[in-house]
This record gives structure tokens, C-alpha cells and sequence, in this order.
């Protein structure tokens, strides 16, 4: 999994947590989600969400970057 796939999951993840824990636990869970969706959108200018320093950290190899047989160019 690269690091682009795990950010795009993490976001899934985080934005349906705070979707249902607003609905059932309190309102202001939604900010969460707005937050999470303000992220995503300025990351899609600036190519840079905090999240990818974590999954860098982790490891997690770049797109483009497989070594699996069969992808190479």
C-alpha cells in the first residue's frame, strides 16, 4: 500500500467515525468531519496533508515506487 492509498483510507475511515459519532454522540463531531474535508482540500493544492509525514515515517513506499515483478518500466 502506498502512501497515497493509506491517506486516501485513513481519510475514508476518520470521515465516516465522525459522520456516525455525530449522529449518535454529539453534533459537534462534525466539525471533525469538516475539518478532515478541509485537509483533504487544501492538500489538493499543496500536496501536503500532516497525515503523509506519519505514513512516510511508517515506511510506507511512494506511488510509482513498487518493486513487484511485472511493473517494471
Amino acid at each position: 500500500m502506498t502512501v497515497e492509498r493509506a491517506l486516501r483510507m485513513i481519510a475514508g475511515v476518520v470521515i465516516l467515525a465522525s459522520l456516525a459519532l455525530g449522529y449518535w454522540v454529539s453534533e459537534y463531531w462534525y466539525l471533525f468531519t469538516a475539518f478532515v474535508g478541509l485537509n483533504l482540500f487544501q492538500s489538493a493544492f499543496t500536496n501536503w496533508c500532516p497525515m503523509m509525514v506519519v505514513l512516510r515515517a511508517l515506511k510506507l513506499p511512494e506511488p510509482g515506487c513498487s518493486t513487484k515483478a511485472g511493473n517494471h518500466a
